[in-house]
């Protein structure tokens, strides 16, 4: 079997009881970077063969992988934070299972998304994730694709491009859609900016961006 683990976002002790027992009791590990994983491991004092599964190798590591799982080898698969395949590694692989026919299973767990979508304060019952948009082609033309959209609607960034990012919502969408921005989610400087897109936009001009980040937009009222 491959199961899919989510590790924590920030805070270690956002993993769950079952995730660590499943850490304990598999084979293997892959980890999209074995450091980072090393570390986690190492607080909760589990021992476990690492190998690195990234987008950079995923195709050909796949094929070994397969071999393994078919030999009944059981393999636990996480990223750097969160839920594999949520813009993150995992989705090839899970596909060249169910092609297999070998069992996949997610575990419940974290994925940063979620709660930035629910502290937004904006309506969450229907929403789009978009996750990290193009850098360069097809970005423009997605962002005038959102731009009715009367959904929720959830973006990935890396707080190198915030600015940027934010002024180019605003030439799409308006400099007075709302928008609610959340870094560091889980950590001690975790923050939560939420005003209109020129109101953000100054906010984080001002200062020094670091973390993951995770935009939340508001959709056009219907």
């Amino acid at each position: 079997m491959l199961t899919l683990v989510p590790t924590p976002i920030g805070n270690l002790q956002d993993i769950t009881l079952r995730a660590l027992e499943t850490l304990k009791n598999t084979d293997i590990i892959l980890a999209e970077d074995t450091r980072t994983t090393g570390n986690l491991l190492r607080h909760y004092e589990i021992d476990k063969k690492l190998f690195a599964h990234h987008q950079h190798n995923e195709h050909a590591s796949s094929v070994e992988i397969i071999r393994l799982l078919k030999e009944g080898v059981n393999i636990c698969m996480v990223t750097d934070a969160g839920t594999p395949g949520i813009s993150d590694p995992g989705f090839y692989l899970v596909r060249e299972c169910i092609k297999n026919n070998i069992e996949v299973e997610c575990l419940p767990g974290a994925t940063a998304f979620v709660p930035a979508l629910v502290v937004s304060g904006f309506p969450c019952d229907k929403f789009v994730f978009e996750g990290f948009l193009p850098q360069k082609k097809g970005r423009h033309s997605r962002l005038e694709f959102l731009k009715t959209e009367t959904r929720t609607i959830v973006f990935y960034e890396s707080p190198f491009r915030l600015v940027k990012a934010l002024e180019q919502f605003a030439e799409v969408f308006g400099a007075e859609r709302e928008v609610c921005v959340v870094r560091e989610l889980s950590k001690k400087f975790e923050e939560k900016k939420r005003g209109t897109l020129a109101e953000v936009i100054t906010h984080f001009k001002s200062k020094e961006v670091k973390g993951e980040i995770v935009i939340v937009l508001r959709g056009v009222d219907e």
